[in-house]
C-alpha cells in the first residue's frame, strides 16, 4: 500500500470526508482534530473504546481509523497467533508493547473439512492471508488419511471480514511463502500433505506458483529442483538482482529397521532469480554444514533490513541456541543462547517482531485452566535480552509446535 509522506501534518481531504460530521468525536473539538487524537490509541485497545459512545463506535469501526494510522505512519508491530484450526478457534492479535489482545473472527468454515494445520499466514499491507494447509476431508477415502488444501483466504482489517480467494493451483501445506517486496504478489514453493497427527507421513512436492493480489490469480512458475516441504522462503536483493530463496525442509524419507519413517532433511538451499518480466531458473546453494558437523533443524525466521532493503538476516532457533546464517561463507554461526531454557517436552515459539527476535513459551496451570505467556526478546544489533509476561485469553495450553505465528503492522 502506498504511503503518503510523513511530513504532511494535515489529514488528507479524502480521509476527512469519511468522518461522520453529525457525530462529534470529542465535544468542543473539530472532528479532524479529534480523529488525530483517537487514531493514536493502540489498535489492540479499540474494542474496549467502541462502547464509549455512538460516535466512537462509528469511528473505531470505520475504514478511516486504519487509513489515518497508515497516512501518519503511526503503526504498531503486532503478533497474530493461530492457536489451532482458524475455522473453529479465533486467531488473536497480540500487542506486546501494551500487553493487550484482540480476537479476530473465525475463518469461514466448510462442513466437509476439519483439523486444518500447517497452513501459512502472512500480512501484506492491511490484509492477512491464510494459504493452504493440511486437513481431513469427509469426502475423501480413507477418512483417517490427511490431505493438503489449496484454499486461500484474506482477512481485511479495514472491513474486519474474511474473504475467500481463488484457490492455489496445487494443494499444499508446510511450504515456503513470501510476499514480493514493493509488489502486490506472493510466491509459494514446495510443500506436502503432512498433518500434525502424522509425524513422518504425507506427500512432498516441488511446484511453485505466484499470486497476483489485484487480479486474484495464481500463475505457475518453474518448480524446485527437487521435492521440498517444511521449508521457509524469503527474498534477497532488489530490482533485477532480487532472488527468492527456499531454505531448510525435508525431501525424501527412509525407514529405520524397515519400520520407523525418518525424514531426510536438506543441508542446503536453492534460489531463483526474479526478474521484472518473469522468474528465472533455480540455482543450488551448497551444503551449509561442515563435514562431520551436526545439521541443525530448528525453526528459521527472517528479519528484513529496513535500512538497506537488500540482504535480510536469517536466524534459527535450535533447542536453546540462536544461530545466524552468514551468506558470504554459507554457514550457520552461533548468535546467542536463550537465557531461560525450555523445560523438558516443551517448545518455543519463534518470530521476528519490530526488529527483534521473540522466543515464547507458556506456563499452564491445569487446576485453574489459565496460563502465562513468557516472552524472551533478543535484539541482534545490541546483543541484549529482555523479557515480558502476558496473560493470553486461551482456555487451553498453547502448543508452539503446531501454532501458526505471523506479524502485521496496523
Amino acid at each position: 500500500m502506498a504511503r503518503p509522506s510523513s511530513s504532511s501534518s494535515a489529514v488528507a481531504p479524502e480521509l476527512q470526508l469519511r468522518i461522520e460530521e453529525k457525530l462529534a468525536l470529542i465535544p468542543g473539538l473539530p472532528n479532524d482534530v479529534a480523529a488525530k487524537i483517537l487514531f493514536c490509541v493502540p489498535y489492540s485497545h479499540v474494542d474496549r473504546l467502541k462502547v464509549t459512545c455512538k460516535s466512537w463506535r462509528h469511528f473505531f469501526s470505520s475504514k478511516t481509523l486504519i487509513r489515518l494510522r497508515n497516512h501518519h505512519r503511526n503503526l504498531s508491530s503486532l503478533l497474530c497467533i493461530f492457536p489451532q484450526d482458524p475455522s473453529i478457534a479465533s486467531p488473536y492479535i497480540f500487542d506486546p508493547e501494551n500487553l493487550a489482545w484482540r480476537p479476530l473472527p473465525p475463518m469461514p468454515c466448510s462442513p466437509h473439512v476439519y483439523g486444518l494445520c500447517n497452513f501459512t499466514s502472512l500480512a501484506v499491507g492491511t490484509n492477512l492471508y491464510v494459504l493452504g494447509g493440511s486437513l481431513f476431508d469427509t469426502r475423501s477415502f480413507p477418512l483417517e488419511r490427511p490431505c493438503s488444501s489449496s484454499a486461500a483466504f484474506r482477512f481485511d482489517f479495514l472491513t474486519f471480514k474474511w474473504h475467500r480467494l481463488a484457490p492455489m493451483l496445487y494443494p499444499r501445506g508446510s511450504f515456503a511463502c513470501a510476499a514480493i517486496p514493493s509488489s502486490d504478489q506472493i510466491i509459494v514453493a514446495g510443500g506436502g500433505s503432512r498433518h500434525n497427527l502424522f509425524c513422518a507421513a504425507g506427500s512432498r512436492m516441488s511446484a511453485v506458483e505466484r499470486y497476483d493480489i489485484e487480479r486474484d490469480e495464481w500463475v505457475a512458475l518453474d518448480g524446485l529442483p527437487s521435492f521440498r516441504a517444511g521449508c521457509v522462503g524469503f527474498f534477497v536483493g532488489e530490482g533485477e538482482e532480487r532472488e527468492f530463496w527456499v531454505m531448510g525442509g525435508y525431501g525424501e524419507s527412509r525407514t529405520l529397521s524397515g519400520v520407523f519413517p525418518v525424514d531426510e532433511y536438506y543441508r542446503d538451499a536453492v534460489a531463483m532469480e526474479l526478474k521484472s518480466n518473469g522468474a528465472g531458473k533455480w540455482r543450488e546453494v551448497g551444503d551449509m554444514w561442515a563435514e562431520g558437523e551436526r545439521a541443525r533443524l530448528g525453526k528459521i525466521v527472517v528479519m528484513e533490513d529496513e535500512e538497506s532493503g537488500c540482504r535480510p538476516s536469517i536466524f534459527m532457533l535450535d533447542g536453546n541456541e540462536i544461530l545466524r546464517y552468514d551468506m558470504a561463507s554459507n554457514h550457520w554461526q552461533k548468535e546467542s543462547s536463550v537465557p531461560r531454557k525450555a523445560s523438558r517436552n516443551s517448545s518455543f515459539g519463534f518470530v521476528v517482531l519490530g526488529g527483534e527476535l521473540y522466543v515464547m513459551s507458556q506456563r499452564w496451570r491445569p487446576h485453574t485452566k489459565t496460563g502465562t505467556l513468557f516472552v524472551q526478546i533478543y535484539h541482534p544489533r545490541k546483543n541484549t535480552w529482555r523479557s515480558l509476561l502476558a496473560r493470553p485469553p486461551f482456555h487451553c495450553p498453547l502448543d508452539f509446535k503446531t501454532a501458526i505465528l505471523c506479524t502485521v503492522r496496523l
